[in-house]
């Protein structure tokens, strides 16, 4: 009874040993799997404005280079600029709130304080734009009552949005725009996601000046443009 049985085992054992073989050539042959790369992305983001000159040349620029960022603005500037901040908003980009007076004492004083200074610019933006915005950016860097304060700021629905690297518009005094790409490419250098914190009030030409450069820059090392 076992005989009959030999030739069936041997075909298996035959057909097994030939299987092995093919998906080892196989192995050879296929390329090693990686893991794609993480994404590349820089997020361009103007604190402060708007202004009417420096935004505005700031917008020209990210329209030509059909780029989007992110605006943090200050709404007691803004009133008596709507067109740029109606602007800001049709041509697609971000805005977020970043305070009412930009006045530091004030809006630190208390959680009450600064509560009603977010709501404020908050509603500003809404009324004006009809979009209710959804991040937050700390005025000055904020305060040594952060982590309570962006948990008053979480409750109520916002993103907090802080920077990892900087133009130096801020940070070196009467920088010109040579400086200010040289400082942005060096703070973002070996970073995979980018915050790039500039600002867009009235005396910061020099930084709609580097912003094509900047782009350049990001664009030619294979970064993607994003806004919140």
């Amino acid at each position: 009874m076992q005989k009959k049985y030999i030739p069936v085992a041997v075909f298996f054992a035959v057909l097994l040993v030939l299987l092995s073989h093919l998906g080892a050539k196989m192995a050879e042959s296929a390329p090693a799997f990686t893991f794609a790369e993480e994404q590349k992305r820089v997020y361009l983001t103007f604190d402060d404005g708007p202004s009417t000159v420096v935004t505005n040349r700031i917008l020209d620029t990210l329209k030509e280079e059909n780029v989007k960022a992110t605006f943090f603005i200050v709404s007691d500037r803004a009133a008596s600029r709507k067109e740029t901040l109606l602007r800001i908003t049709k041509e697609g980009h971000t805005v977020g709130v970043h305070s009412k007076t930009h006045d530091y004492s004030q809006i630190y004083s208390s959680d009450e304080a600064f509560l009603k200074d977010v709501t404020s610019c908050a509603e500003y933006i809404e009324r004006t734009t009809g979009i209710k915005p959804h991040v937050y950016r700390f005025p000055g860097g904020g305060t040594a009552s952060n982590e309570r304060k962006k948990k008053l700021l979480l409750d109520r629905g916002f993103r907090v949005v802080s920077w990892n690297a900087v133009c130096g518009d801020e940070e070196i005094p009467n920088a010109d725009a040579d400086t200010l790409v040289k400082t942005a490419i060096e703070s973002s250098a070996g970073k995979k996601s980018v915050v790039l914190l500039c600002h867009d009030s009235a005396p910061h030409k020099a930084t709609a000046e580097a912003l094509p450069r900047i782009i350049a820059y990001y664009r030619a090392q294979g970064y993607e443009f994003c806004a919140y």
